[in-house]
């Protein structure tokens, strides 16, 4: 009887050790995983053996600049390490908030207008409180490109990027789609629209309806005048949560990759001379006959461009035309740049082909373009594809030494504030206008070279991409400053996060030969 008392009490001392041990299994799991988010992953990552390859060998510096320092603030803008996809982030904690409604867009226009788009829309659903589906693409202007959202930038990193702040869907949830048989509510709210427009004129309609579609999404919040978290969450989406696909993030490394081959430095030249831009705009300077015919019978055929009969003249000496190709050649020249310069045009094709290119490519041999540098191979799954090729120019023009718009279109402006992000990195910026005015003045032998040099360099001594406060002009948003050409509101957020770009943002011009 004792014996068997003994077993039975040694029986039950195990279990309480057994349960004691289990017990404090969990409480120590359940601290560590608290603990992770908070101490980082190298905190608890095994330390890799001496015998390993060294850090160079797994250097995650950004692979569009390969042994760049002067990238590396650029990598960290395009997405973590450039985009290089090496390893998942950690997902953020999802902001937990009753959902007013669900919001679909329709975004319409290029790469960048759509870009914009997004942001401002991804602003306003937060602002509402509401279910963001994964915005939809323009498939029907002029480019008539059917790439989806999917195609052209990284779908799962948009939405765990921005799940602290929105809650993003790849589609209407299907109960959503049943409980009505109609068509969601459409509209095209109110162009430069204040926050306020959205919470007292939007927000009561999508609580009716639950579902509400943007069929147009451009230039729908206001440049100024929005409080400071919002401007904030505008930067946060296009610098952080916009990440391009990977095929197009390593393609774009490559393209940058093959120009550092060639040259320790190269010039970005967004050449805005073709047919679209130049049909719109009216813009018909050193065409022929047949083609100013051509450009006006196009801008006839398309509705949605409103104006019809422009003054082609007017335009070019009210600087509002984008610059020829010979224009380019001898600003290009007076700035500095000598013939070694390695330009890579970012455009599509060029209206007149390589014989209105000539001029151009005479003062300027090593002018290049990416179907030059890649394979028909390479870029066959881009083909038919504007969008996606729009998306490797703006990866080199982010990566490039000096960039240079010959117009102030979509890309142009997005561009610009990118490089002021990260680094306020040159871009020059053409005065059209008085430009113009000295090219007219050189022809008519009214001005010598060396007076038009001088004189275009002193136009641009300040138009460097350097820190500047945004112009506002109270009812007239069209002509006032674009936010996201110059996004103040966080560019003091860039500097902290890339110190060593910033140190030189207050220099004044350095010499333009590179």
């Amino acid at each position: 009887m004792a014996k068997s008392l003994a077993g039975g009490g040694r029986r039950r001392a195990g279990l309480r050790a057994w349960v004691v041990r289990v017990g404090s299994s969990i409480v120590i799991w359940t601290a560590v995983m608290h603990l992770m988010p908070i101490l980082g992953p190298a905190s608890w990552q095994p330390r890799l053996p001496k015998t390993w390859p060294s850090a160079a060998c797994l250097d995650r510096r950004d692979p569009l600049r390969p042994n760049s320092t002067s990238m590396d603030a650029a990598a960290a803008a395009l997405g973590e390490d450039g985009g290089a996809h090496l390893s998942p982030p950690a997902l953020l904690p999802r902001r937990l908030y009753k959902s007013n409604g669900y919001l679909r867009v329709t975004c319409n226009g290029g790469l960048n207008q759509m870009r914009a788009a997004i942001c401002d829309m991804v602003t306003v659903a937060r602002y509402l409180n509401l279910t963001l589906v994964v915005p939809e693409l323009d498939k029907t202007s002029f480019w008539a490109d059917p790439s989806d959202f999917g195609d052209i930038f990284d779908v799962d990193h948009f939405i765990n990027s921005l799940r602290d702040e929105v809650k993003i869907v790849r589609a209407l949830p299907q109960k959503i789609k049943r409980k009505g048989n109609r068509e969601p509510l459409s509209m095209q709210p109110i162009s430069w629209s204040s926050e306020k427009y959205y919470l007292r004129q939007i927000l009561p309609l999508i609580r009716r309806h639950k579902v509400m579609h943007f069929n147009r999404s451009d230039a729908r919040l206001a440049n100024n005048g929005i409080p400071m978290r919002l401007q904030k969450l505008r930067c946060r989406v296009n610098y952080e949560a916009l990440r391009f696909t990977p095929q197009i993030e390593e393609l774009g490394s490559k393209l940058v990759a093959l120009l550092l081959q060639r040259s320790s430095s190269f010039v970005v030249l967004h050449l805005r001379y073709e047919m679209d831009m130049l049909a719109f705009s009216g813009c018909s300077h050193g065409c022929s006959e047949r083609e100013t015919e051509e450009l006006t019978q196009m801008r006839y055929a398309y509705p949605w461009w409103k104006e019809k009969e422009i003054d082609s003249e007017k335009k070019r000496l009210d600087g509002l035309c984008p610059l020829t190709p010979e224009e380019t050649a001898l600003v290009l020249k007076a700035l500095g740049f000598n013939s070694d310069t390695l330009i890579y045009i970012a455009s599509g094709e060029i209206y007149g082909g390589e014989a209105r290119m000539a001029s151009l490519r005479a003062e300027f041999p090593k002018i290049v373009r990416k179907e030059m540098l890649l394979s028909e191979e390479e870029l066959r799954p881009f083909r038919n594809h504007s969008t996606q090729m729009a998306a490797l120019d703006y990866l080199v023009s982010i990566a490039s030494d000096v960039f240079i718009p010959t117009y102030d279109g979509n890309m142009a402006k997005v561009v610009e504030g990118h490089r002021r992000y990260t680094g306020f990195r040159k871009t020059i910026l053409l005065d059209r206008r008085k430009i113009v005015e000295l090219l007219d003045l050189l022809q008519d032998e009214e001005l010598s070279w060396d007076e038009f040099t001088e004189s275009m360099r002193e136009l641009h001594k300040d138009r460097m991409g350097q820190p500047t406060r945004r112009k506002v002009l109270l009812g007239r948003p069209k002509e006032e400053d674009y936010f996201y050409s110059n996004p103040q509101e966080c560019l003091a957020i860039a500097q902290r996060r890339f110190p060593h770009e910033n140190s030189n943002a207050n220099n004044k011009m350095r010499d333009f030969d590179i």
